[in-house]
Parts: C-alpha cells; sequence; structure tokens
C-alpha cells in the first residue's frame, strides 16, 4: 500500500494502494501513521512519490458509494485529519509527481513544501466541483495555500486538470524533471532541505502555515457537518455515479 525507502537521513514513500493509489479508509489511515513515525524518527525529509504513471488519483469513489453513509462516517474525519497532518508535518516534504494527481492527489503533492513533476501526458486538478463533493476544510485551505491567488478560483471552480508545463506556469509546481531523472532530482532536493537546520524550518514553517491550519480547523468547526453531510447525500452520490459513468467508464 504504501512502500518506506530510507536513504540515510532521507525517507520515500511511494504509494502503491491499487492502480491508481485512490485515497481510501485504509490508505488515509496508513499515510497517517507513515508521517507519524517518520515525525518520531531522526530522518531530516520525506519524498512522496507514486507509481507507474499515476501519483494519486483522488479518493476512492467507487467505494465511497457502493458502501454509502456507513463508510463515509469512518472515512470522511479520516481523510480531513490526514490532509491537516500533513500539510503541518514539520519536516521538509517534496512532492515527486511521476503522473496523473487528480482531486485528493493534487492535494497531497499541494501540501508539500517542494513539487516536481515528471514531464509527458501526467495531469494535475482538482475536479471536485465536477464530481458534485464540495471540498473539506483542510483540503481547501492546503489548495489555497499552494495556488497563486490570480489563479485560485478559477482552478477551483472551472475543476480542470492541466498538463505539466501548465502546472508550473500558473505555480502548481516548482519543476519539470524527465521522467527518469524525477527519483534523482527528487533525492537532491531533499538532501538540500534536509540539510537545513531542523528546527529553524520547522518554526519557519509553521509560521508560513499557521494561519491556513488555523482557519482550517475553524472553518472544520463552522462547515464540516456540512460538508460531510453534503458528501452522504443520495443526490451527491447520483452525481458522483454519473460522473464516473461519463469518465472512468467511459
Amino acid at each position: 500500500m504504501i512502500e518506506r525507502t530510507d536513504h540515510g537521513n532521507l525517507v520515500t514513500l511511494r504509494l502503491a494502494h491499487g492502480k491508481a493509489s485512490a485515497f481510501d479508509l485504509e490508505l488515509c489511515e496508513g499515510l497517517a501513521r507513515a508521517f507519524a513515525e517518520i515525525g518520531a524518527s531522526d530522518a531530516r525529509a520525506v519524498i512522496v512519490t507514486g507509481s507507474g504513471s499515476i501519483f494519486s488519483a483522488g479518493v476512492d469513489l467507487f467505494r465511497l458509494v457502493n458502501e454509502g453513509a456507513p463508510y463515509v462516517e469512518r472515512f470522511y474525519p479520516e481523510m480531513v485529519r490526514m490532509f491537516l497532518e500533513l500539510f503541518t508535518f514539520p519536516k521538509p516534504v517534496i512532492a515527486a509527481v511521476n503522473g496523473h494527481a487528480v482531486a485528493g492527489g493534487a492535494v497531497l503533492a499541494l501540501a508539500a513544501d517542494y513539487r516536481l513533476m515528471a514531464a509527458g501526458n501526467g495531469r494535475i486538478g482538482v475536479p471536485e466541483m465536477l464530481v458534485g463533493v464540495p471540498f473539506p476544510p483542510s483540503v481547501l485551505e492546503a489548495i489555497r495555500f499552494a495556488v497563486p491567488p490570480q489563479h485560485l478560483q478559477n482552478f477551483i471552480y472551472s475543476g480542470r486538470t492541466v498538463t505539466a508545463e501548465d502546472a508550473l506556469r500558473i505555480g502548481l509546481v516548482d519543476e519539470i524533471v524527465a521522467p527518469d531523472d524525477l527519483p534523482a532530482r527528487a533525492a537532491e532536493v531533499a538532501a538540500q532541505m534536509a540539510a537545513l537546520p531542523a528546527e529553524a524550518f520547522a518554526l519557519t514553517k509553521r509560521q508560513l502555515r499557521d494561519h491556513a491550519a488555523d482557519r482550517a480547523k475553524r472553518h472544520n468547526s463552522e462547515f464540516g457537518d456540512d460538508v460531510r453531510a453534503l458528501w452522504n447525500q443520495p443526490e451527491t452520490h447520483a452525481r458522483i455515479r454519473d460522473y464516473l459513468a461519463k469518465t472512468i467508464k467511459k
């Protein structure tokens, strides 16, 4: 599900969960557990990447609609907690986006401190509005933090996915790298960030991100029940099925 490799003080987490490393309850729990273990270790930086041509396809929508409200009630809070913990993780996180990063996959990349994307056919974006589900507060704040303000609303409302070149142009990623060079370049960036003084980095990251994290927590109190309720509605599940019929099964 998550393959961990240690190289000195660097850790690589490779998502290898089914065909598309889609987020389900177990993957969210696994990521939270992996980051907790890394946080308590001597590791100085983390690289997150995917398998094959997919970084992550986002939430496992098939499982969500098949298992319905009881599953959503277990999955939704775990997903919210996991994304907030990743966003506030005190050590450097480098996203090596090896291919498609869609919805939650894009959010996982955007929550990182540095983002590299492989050249090629991979696309990145958050089509939640097209799917018909609202953004959990921790997810929305990670997007708001990473996406330049002049592109934020269109990026969210349009639901479009973009190529690596467009992602670099609008500031979603920091570099485009040849696919074969992605692991080595990610390790190079991770080593550079790992060499920074750890306490100073952690404090600086808190200063940069605490406002967004606090807003996510506050908005989760204000809007979290409404968001989860929409995720549970039969009408939402019908829209998801329609979206899947038009895309995945077309």
